[in-house]
C-alpha cells in the first residue's frame, strides 16, 4: 500500500553531522568479504551522513578484508564468520544496549547524506514501524555494474519529491535496511541461507512482520546499489540457491507460494534463456547449472539451503 505521509511533506531538515542531545543511538553494520577499498569508501560516506551513528560494525572472515578501517577507534572489526547471514549475526550479538536503530548496508551501497536522518525521522513519527528500507534510485546489480563515480552522479542528480511517500508492508532489501533495535534485539538471520545469503533479508522480514512489525519503503532516504561484481559467490552456488532458499522460506511460512513461484520462474527462464549468449558479467551457465543441481536435490526430497556451499 502506498501512503503519502504528511509529516514527510517537508523532507528531511539539513543539520549539521553533529550528535545532537537526545538523538538517536544508530549502529551501521557492514558484512563484507574481500572488498577493502570498497568498504573504505563505504565507512567514509557514512562520515558525510548528516546524522552521524554512534557506532560502526564491520563483520568480515579476515582482518584483510576490513584493511582499510582497522585501527580507526570509532570502528569495530569483528573477524568471526563467512557468510552473510553469520556474519550480520556477529555484529547483533556486539550490538549495544542502548542502540535505537541498526542499520545494514552493503559495502556497494551509497546512500545520500541524509539517508540515516530520514530514517531516524521516520522511526521517531511512527512508532509503530519497526523496518525501514530507502528508494533505491538505481540498481548495478540488474547491469553490468556502477562506479562510485556514477553512483554519486546519480545521486546528486536525483530530484527533491515535493510529497514524500511510503509503502506498508515492503520487504526489506538487504543493501539498505534499517531496524528498531526493540524489535530485532531477539532475532537473528537464518545461517543455513549460507554464501551471499539470497532472500535472506526477505526471511528476516517475514519473521518481523509475522510477529507485528510494521515494515515500509520510505522515498525521501535515496541511495544507489553499485552492484559490484568482484567479491561474488560462483554461479554454480548462486544458481542452487535461487531454487532450494524460496522454497525453503515457504516451507518456513516466510514466503508466499505465489512469489515462490515467479522467483523460480523469472530466474530459471533467464538463466536457460541466456546461457548461449550470457552478459559478461554474469555466469548463466553456471546459474543453470546450479537450477538443476538444487531440482534434482528437491525431486530427491532434500531442500537444505547450506548444500549450496559444497558446489
Amino acid at each position: 500500500m502506498l501512503v503519502l505521509d504528511r509529516d514527510l511533506q517537508r523532507g528531511c531538515r539539513s543539520v549539521a553531522p553533529t550528535k545532537a542531545a537526545g538523538a538517536p543511538q544508530i549502529c551501521v553494520v557492514f558484512a563484507t568479504r574481500g572488498r577493502p577499498s570498497l568498504l573504505g569508501q563505504a565507512v567514509a560516506a557514512i562520515e558525510r551522513q548528516t546524522c552521524r551513528p554512534a557506532s560502526i560494525i564491520v563483520s568480515c572472515p579476515s582482518p584483510d578484508d576490513a584493511a582499510p578501517v582497522l585501527g580507526r577507534p570509532d570502528v569495530t572489526v569483528l573477524c568471526e564468520a563467512t557468510g552473510l547471514a553469520a556474519q550480520r549475526n556477529v555484529a547483533l550479538r556486539q550490538v549495544a544496549r542502548d542502540t535505537d536503530i541498526v542499520v545494514f548496508f552493503d559495502d556497494d551501497f551509497l546512500p545520500r547524506a541524509d539517508w540515516l536522518e530520514c530514517v531516524a525521522e521516520t522511526f521517531a513519527r511512527h512508532p509503530d514501524i519497526g523496518a525501514v528500507t530507502g528508494d533505491v534510485i538505481a540498481d548495478g546489480i540488474k547491469g553490468p555494474g556502477l562506479s562510485v563515480a556514477e553512483a554519486e552522479a546519480l545521486i546528486a542528480g536525483a530530484p527533491a519529491e515535493a510529497r514524500h511517500w511510503m509503502v506498508d508492508s515492503y520487504v526489506p532489501y538487504g543493501c539498505n535496511m534499517a531496524f528498531r533495535w526493540s524489535v530485532i534485539s531477539d532475532h537473528r538471520f537464518d545461517e543455513r541461507l549460507v554464501l551471499y545469503g539470497w532472500l535472506e533479508d526477505r526471511d528476516f522480514g517475514a519473521a518481523l512482520e509475522r510477529n507485528g512489525a510494521r515494515i515500509v519503503k520510505i522515498s525521501s532516504a535515496v541511495g544507489v546499489h553499485m552492484g559490484v561484481k568482484s567479491g561474488r559467490v560462483s554461479g554454480r552456488k548462486l544458481g542452487y540457491s535461487q531454487v532450494v532458499n524460496p522454497l525453503y522460506l515457504y516451507r518456513k511460512g516466510n514466503m508466499p507460494l505465489g512469489a515462490v513461484a515467479d522467483h523460480l520462474f523469472r530466474n530459471i527462464a533467464s538463466n536457460l534463456g541466456r546461457a548461449f549468449r550470457p552478459e559478461p558479467y554474469v555466469d548463466r551457465r553456471g546459474r543453470l547449472y546450479g537450477n538443476l543441481r538444487a531440482m534434482g536435490d528437491i525431486l530427491r526430497g532434500s531442500i537444505e539451503p547450506e548444500r549450496a556451499g559444497n558446489l
